[in-house]
């Protein structure tokens, strides 16, 4: 491939048409009421489970998920309510 010269102001235009472009993409990605999506890596990390255990948590509709290609993506709030559920509070045991 040869190199190609291109006019100052040209490349200008282009970078600003780019930063525009990155300002604008900011804005498409999806949020929650809370804030925010994780991925799986995420979900993994929160949880300290293993990848064949979320799929299992998929599966069995445990933690909603939405999907793009083959990405999967969780409300950070689904993460959070799904610990409070599971959360195992020993002193109210004790009390019986």
């Amino acid at each position: 491939m040869g190199l190609k010269i291109i006019d100052e102001k040209v490349f200008e235009r282009m970078k600003q048409l780019i930063r525009m472009l990155h300002e604008r993409s900011k804005n498409m990605v999806p949020k929650s009421a809370k804030g925010e999506w994780v991925d799986n890596q995420d979900v993994l990390l929160l949880l300290g489970i293993s990848l064949r255990t979320l799929q299992s948590y998929r599966d069995r509709g445990v933690l909603p998920y939405s999907q793009i290609g083959h990405k999967c993506y969780y409300k950070l709030s689904d993460v959070q309510l799904l610990l409070e559920k599971s959360r195992i509070d020993k002193s109210l045991k004790n009390k019986r």
